[in-house]
């Protein structure tokens, strides 16, 4: 980690969609916007330019997990360092059974906000990665994960099913009940791994928070989620590898296959018709499982492709997806966690993808 110095950052400093201010220094790890008094001898900040943004949000990744179930403490390592290279500095961790705690204690990585291990049923999930159970013990591993998490809890709600020969539903109505009610009562939100339709409206009625993937959703079910308030992450890097998975299984599954490529040619009008209905979108990659680490700003890219005003693009990676997950973006005294760009994110994402700096807890970290 370098030395903790003052900055001074002059530029855009992109405060919220509407607030834009010239400068903003960092003192002690923190921002202000109150010219500091003068520094001792030899203490002069350094300065920084360009255009800010509070540090991105990958609201669904995976850190200590790889294609094969958990990894070593070197691994998960890499995996936060690429994310903190790519600007992302929140991470909601949306189910890994590794122990990554000791990420807590590193200034030099990104803040990681968990759901604990994916509870999943029995043979109805990636080998290696979930707890795998039946219903009728649903309700106590959620309060287990509750517990061990940081406010998230993640279900996996649906997968393919070998004798249906394609996605269905793993819970029924009454044991997902119970679950959200547990976790609920633990002070823990509930999200859902959910690629198809049949769990959405079980999931929701039921009081869940927020839906992973959500490509199943259709005009039936996306008013339901605008009422209730339900959140999503659509993970579209992510999705645009259906293709490739349906093709790898259409000989043993090919119900699943032809189900996997219409959920995949629709996933833009899906996303833009659920925003468009008030259903709040954010941005997660889900890293960490087959995916490289390091992908938010694609992931901003793709919700622009498909629909979302760039604002709105933008808030869902930053200020939006920030207060969400009750964390400060660039507000008086919230701690120094910001990307600084060449150019104006508004005029064209893509910036994202190559920051210029990265300042976290007010050091710069590139």
């Amino acid at each position: 980690m370098s030395e903790r110095a003052r900055l001074h950052i002059k530029g855009r400093v992109l405060v919220g969609p509407e607030d834009v201010r010239d400068e903003l220094w960092v003192v002690d790890g923190h921002i202000t916007y109150e010219r500091p008094g003068a520094p001792g001898a030899g203490a002069e900040p350094t300065v920084l330019t360009g255009w800010v943004l509070p540090g991105l949000v990958d609201a669904h990744c995976h850190v200590g997990l790889d294609a094969h179930g958990p990894v070593d403490d070197s691994t998960s390592e890499k995996q936060a360092l690429t994310d903190r290279e790519a600007g992302a500095l929140l991470l909601r961790d949306a189910g890994s059974p590794s122990d990554t705690r000791w990420i807590d204690e590193r200034d030099d990585l990104p803040r990681i906000i968990r759901a604990g291990r994916h509870i999943a049923r029995t043979r109805r999930y990636i080998r290696n990665y979930a707890h795998e159970i039946e219903p009728g013990d649903l309700a106590a591993y959620v309060r287990r994960e509750a517990r061990r998490g940081d406010g998230w809890v993640k279900l996996v709600g649906d997968w393919i099913d070998r004798e249906e020969g394609d996605l269905t539903s793993c819970w029924p109505r009454w044991a997902i009940e119970e679950a959200i009610a547990a976790a609920h009562e633990e002070g823990a939100r509930v999200t859902a791994h959910c690629f198809a339709e049949d769990s959405l409206t079980d999931l929701v009625e039921a009081g869940i928070d927020c839906i992973e993937h959500a490509t199943g959703l259709t005009e039936e079910t996306i008013p339901l989620f605008a009422e209730r308030g339900v959140a999503i992450v659509p993970t579209l890097v992510n999705i645009a590898t259906f293709p490739t998975l349906a093709a790898g299984g259409e000989a043993k599954f090919p119900r699943w296959a032809a189900h996997m490529r219409e959920l995949h040619a629709r996933r833009y009008q899906t996303v833009r018709s659920a925003y468009e209905a008030g259903i709040p979108v954010f941005t997660g990659t889900d890293a960490g499982g087959s995916l490289a680490h390091g992908l938010v700003g694609q992931e901003v890219a793709e919700l622009v492709q498909a629909g979302i005003p760039v604002l709105d693009a933008l808030s869902a990676a930053t200020w939006g997806a920030r207060n969400w997950l009750g964390r400060p973006a660039l507000s008086e005294g919230a701690p120094a966690d910001f990307v600084i760009y060449e150019t104006d994110p508004r005029a064209d994402v893509r910036v994202l993808e190559a920051p210029r700096h990265v300042v976290l807890r007010g050091c710069v970290v590139r």
